[in-house]
């Protein structure tokens, strides 16, 4: 015999549980460099999906779905000038580089978003951000399964503080904080 499972509700928003709901201290961030979230679908309704939550933050961003089987994906937003891929493998883009216009973060596993770099013909002619690997000690659900791995939200934080300056990037730094912080203090995405 099963023990059913109580499942609490969930944000309509945020998509985490109703007592965890971040959505009263999403800020709105202002950024130059347009973020184009590039989400794997198995990705879409995970409650430990942070790319939902910064594009919430983020004015200047847009959310893509990759992989639905009944919708074609559009990948002209992909070809734009200026556009590069953050991405830790990879050649790095020359320093002399101007600024990336726009930036594409790949939302999923570390997997999914190494089969998107390489079955998106448009994705493998960028340049790449590369960030460095986090800090030790750095606030995280879980143990990344590579080495320069870390929550979307942290990567597009890391992001827009090279990129902008640290400033720009304070308030998407905090939320990520906050997140861990609560999901932590709960115990449970749940």
């Amino acid at each position: 015999m099963s023990v059913p499972v109580f499942r609490r509700p969930r944000c309509d928003r945020c998509n985490l549980s109703q007592h965890l709901c971040l959505c009263a201290q999403i800020p709105r961030v202002e950024t130059r460099t347009r973020i184009v979230l590039l989400q794997h679908v198995v990705e879409t309704w995970k409650k430990s999906n942070t790319g939902r939550v910064a594009a919430l933050a983020l004015s200047n961003a847009k959310l893509l779905t990759y992989g639905a089987q009944d919708e074609s994906f559009d990948t002209s937003v992909l070809s734009e000038p200026g556009t590069w891929m953050l991405f830790p493998d990879g050649p790095p883009a020359p320093p002399d580089a101007p600024a990336p216009r726009q930036l594409v973060v790949l939302d999923g596993s570390w997997s999914q978003a190494r089969r998107m770099s390489q079955r998106i013909p448009e994705l493998r002619m960028l340049p790449r951000l590369v960030l460095p690997a986090p800090e030790s000690g750095m606030l995280m659900l879980r143990e990344p399964t590579h080495p320069s791995g870390m929550s979307t939200l942290d990567a597009i934080a890391r992001a827009v503080a090279m990129l902008e300056g640290p400033e720009a990037a304070a308030e998407l730094e905090r939320l990520a904080a906050l997140r861990v912080q609560r999901i932590a203090e709960c115990g449970t995405l749940n």
